[in-house]
């Protein structure tokens, strides 16, 4: 992982505008008051026995954190928010602000940053399903975390 270039990506979606509807954007995705950037992505585990995933996992976890580490130099400590009740409630059929209720279903959790009374900073560990890659995943959003 190039920290520099993850550093400089996060900074682009703290600066550019949210677009007025859910769509791709030039970083990743976005929608009203939300941007998703994929930092990183690993390969598929179709054919892994369960210790590629591992490994993968672990890195992934490790690459959010030492990024986080710089994020912390900026804004401090990062708070540790889990998006488990989110899923759970999303499941029960609430509705949730995007981009949290979306997130829910492949980040169990996210290291958060309020930056200015108006913006949040995340960065997760996505993964869809076993066999699908992890990635680490940037968010900028105007939604509180619920």
């Amino acid at each position: 992982m190039d920290i520099a270039k993850c550093l400089a990506l996060i900074d682009l979606l703290c600066t550019e505008e949210f677009p007025a509807h859910r769509c791709r954007t030039d970083t990743g995705t976005g929608g009203p008051g939300f941007l998703i950037a994929e930092l990183q992505t690993s390969g598929d585990f179709f054919e892994d026995d369960g210790t590629e995933r591992a490994e993968a996992e672990a890195q992934y976890e490790a690459d959010r954190d030492a990024l986080g580490e710089r994020l912390a130099e900026r804004w401090g400590p990062a708070d540790v928010f889990s998006l488990f009740s989110v899923f759970q409630r999303g499941m029960e059929g609430e509705e949730t602000a995007q981009p949290w209720g979306t997130l829910a279903s492949h980040v169990p959790d996210v290291h958060l940053w309020r930056v200015d009374p108006g913006r949040w900073v995340a960065l997760g560990v996505s993964q869809w399903d076993g066999e699908l890659p992890f990635q680490l995943l940037a968010i900028v959003t105007t939604a509180a975390p619920p």
